[in-house]
């Protein structure tokens, strides 16, 4: 099997507040997607309201070989597949793994700005038990950091400071 037919998971370029449209659309065509949704609590006059948001604005992330690109770009609300150069370039499969344990492990998360130095630690108990990711101490609580480089983006997870080990660095 050719690289082009491998499928792997893509960001998609997607019109401003049009995440979820893009994804039926896609899921419609028999695409796996992924728009991961965060609670955030906005004030409106009369009240405060939680309401759900995508953590990477403007992106859809999907699961396919890059033969069908065109059946994925065609897609009413997709702009284009994030790449460099004009080339499509595919986010890693630890990144996505780590984005579905975060959502699965019911634990507060938010979006964060993207980090590239820091801690780099393992969470070695409890139910993110393998995620990998950066250190982050808040006045009163510990998150882990986790990248997606490709969009440039992260999201932090509340972790128990506890269950996180130190990642070694290798010596050459």
């Amino acid at each position: 099997m050719s690289e082009y037919q491998q499928p792997k998971w893509y960001a998609l370029a997607v019109g401003y507040q049009h995440e979820q449209q893009a994804e039926r659309a896609l899921r419609s065509k028999g695409l796996e997607t992924l728009v991961p949704l965060y609670s955030s609590q906005r004030q409106w006059s009369d009240r405060i309201k939680e309401i759900q948001l995508p953590l990477f604005a403007g992106y859809v992330l999907c699961h396919f070989p890059l033969t069908e690109r065109l059946h994925v770009t065609d897609t009413p609300g997709v702009g284009k597949i994030v790449g460099f150069g004009g080339t499509p370039a595919a986010l890693g499969d630890s990144e996505i793994a780590g984005i579905r344990l975060v959502m699965e492990s019911k634990q507060p998360w938010a979006p964060w700005p993207y980090l590239k130095a820091g801690d780099r630690v393992r969470v070695e108990r409890g139910p993110m038990r393998g995620l990998e990711g950066t250190l982050l101490r808040t006045k009163d609580a510990s998150r882990l950091v986790i990248g997606v480089e490709l969009l440039q983006r992260s999201l932090a997870v509340e972790v128990d400071r506890e269950a996180i080990e130190p990642i070694r660095k290798r010596t050459v």
